[in-house]
């Protein structure tokens, strides 16, 4: 199912600013390598760089060390994807599809920008995670992680299971 626009992450978006913000931070690394940066002036230039084109506060973002993370790729690509809004009149139905996202591992079958991310975005950097903690006061992690009952046994909520709770602000 696909989502409204003001919902679905802004792969096109994304897309546009990835090579440059690519590009910037190898340049970043490569400039380390050969001069160092002892006092995070260049640094700082990259961070107002992309500040300036993407609007974020990079301070949440590592731009030095991406390599004991995800990767330059990953890390771009967090940076070019524009962050998620609070969204009007969200339907149980949408709801339910992002849900589904995050707790099924289907990948898209066409070879895309999109394809090669998708499951980064479901798995990886928590834009979903993100959208439903801006949009569902109620929103919990535990909906989406394996839980222990007052006996000592596992369980996992169903898709169908969290949407309710999501829906009705259901407690956990």
């Amino acid at each position: 199912m696909e989502l409204r626009k003001d919902i679905e992450p802004d792969f096109d978006t994304a897309e546009k600013r990835y090579p440059e913000v690519l590009q910037l931070i190898l340049a970043y690394t490569d400039y380390c390598d050969e001069k160092g940066d002892e006092d995070q002036s260049a640094y700082q230039k990259l961070e107002d760089k992309l500040h300036e084109m993407t609007g974020k506060e990079m301070s949440r973002f590592n731009l030095w060390e991406w390599w004991e993370a995800d990767g330059a790729e990953n890390l771009a690509f967090n940076i070019a994807l524009p962050d998620p809004v609070i969204v009007d009149n969200i339907t149980k139905n949408e709801l339910f599809e992002i849900v589904t996202r995050l707790k099924t591992f289907e990948l898209p079958e066409e070879r895309s920008f999109k394809a090669q991310f998708y499951s980064h975005l479901c798995f990886g950097n928590g834009y979903y995670h993100q959208f439903l903690k801006l949009n569902f006061k109620n929103y919990n992690l535990k909906l989406f992680q394996r839980n222990k009952d007052k006996d000592g046994n596992y369980f996992e909520y169903s898709k169908e299971e969290t949407t309710e709770r999501l829906w009705n602000n259901g407690s956990y």
